[in-house]
């Protein structure tokens, strides 16, 4: 057996291969391809291994396109949803009427189809605006510190002091009623959460190297912070956000069920509620319905919140 030397004096067997000559092994496709390198497309295959998750995100996706329809082509619905027939009154469910009919004899089946187009307009407006200003508040709070964080937080923590409903109210005898008030409402109590949630996000990061570096090239505050900082807290506000949505529907709904919320003749699920309450022995079905839809719409985008939550967190991801 003969020997050779190379640089390293090592010596090495002409049977063995030299390590530097070894080919490299062929990468595994079939595991990267399951493991995808950016964080959005690991979420999502994460989020598919969910089962829960992903009927709630049809669920969702059907209810979009179900608000999307009734508004573009109303006349795709079986009944007028507006139409009153006293004569029609408190028809039960049957092939003609799905869901029966309420006091007024409109199809309950048709106005909880239109009732979708507000619920979804209310949540996602809503997040909308707790997400502009409480993002921006908590971002300026956790970066800034001192004076500035004391003051913004101290707000935001008398504002959680207040059951959010109540403060809701609150706000609604303030501004009058309608689904634009509404919409205000509920989106201003929910700016706490979203505050919190950023300010204690950047509290953690806003130390990190990156951030240093950012101010050693001269970029100014607001740079740093929505340039640099809050990329990196983005999937903490996508779950709260998802989470918030159901939130806001059902606060839409509770202040229609108290007659706070849109006002007759528009069809909203929590309205539908509470006035079909007062003939709960009559004609149950009138707030079975609405009631319905309004549980199993919370519950999809608190399932769809949980999903992506595990999604993004990569203790729970499955590999």
């Amino acid at each position: 057996m003969t020997t050779e030397l190379i640089d390293d004096d090592v010596l090495l067997s002409e049977d063995e291969p030299n390590p530097s000559s070894v080919p490299p092994e062929a990468p595994d496709y079939e595991h990267a391809a399951q493991k995808p390198e950016s964080l959005w497309k690991d979420m999502w295959y994460s989020l598919t291994q969910s089962k829960t998750a992903m009927v709630s995100l049809v669920f969702i996706l059907l209810l979009v396109v179900i608000a999307i329809v009734t508004a573009v082509a109303p006349q795709v619905l079986p009944y007028n949803p507006y139409q009153q027939d006293l004569s029609q009154s408190f028809q039960p469910p049957s092939m003609q009427h799905w869901f029966g009919t309420d006091q007024q004899g409109r199809d309950i089946f048709s106005r909880v189809l239109v009732g979708t187009q507000i619920s979804l307009t209310v949540g996602l407006l809503s997040v909308a605006i707790s997400l502009a200003i409480g993002v921006t508040l908590g971002a300026v709070a956790g970066y800034k510190g001192g004076v500035v964080d004391t003051v913004i937080m101290r707000v935001m923590d008398m504002m959680l002091a207040i059951p959010s409903i109540l403060l809701a109210i609150a706000f609604m005898a303030a501004l009058g009623q309608g689904i634009d008030k509404a919409i205000v409402a509920i989106g201003l109590v929910s700016i706490p959460e979203y505050a919190r949630i950023v300010r204690s996000q950047i509290l953690s990061v806003k130390q990190s190297d990156y951030v240093a570096a950012a101010r050693v090239i001269g970029d100014n505050d607001f740079t740093i912070i929505f340039r640099h900082v809050l990329p990196n807290v983005l999937p903490s506000i996508i779950v709260r956000a998802t989470l918030g949505i159901s939130g806001a529907i059902l606060d839409a709904a509770a202040l229609g069920f108290l007659g706070l919320g849109v006002q007759p003749p528009a069809a909203e699920w929590g309205d539908m509620l509470g006035r079909g309450r007062n003939y709960i022995f009559q004609a149950p079905y009138a707030m079975i319905f609405p009631g319905l839809a309004i549980t199993v719409t919370v519950l999809a985008f608190n399932l769809l919140g949980d999903g992506v939550r595990d999604a993004l967190d990569p203790k729970a991801r499955k590999r």
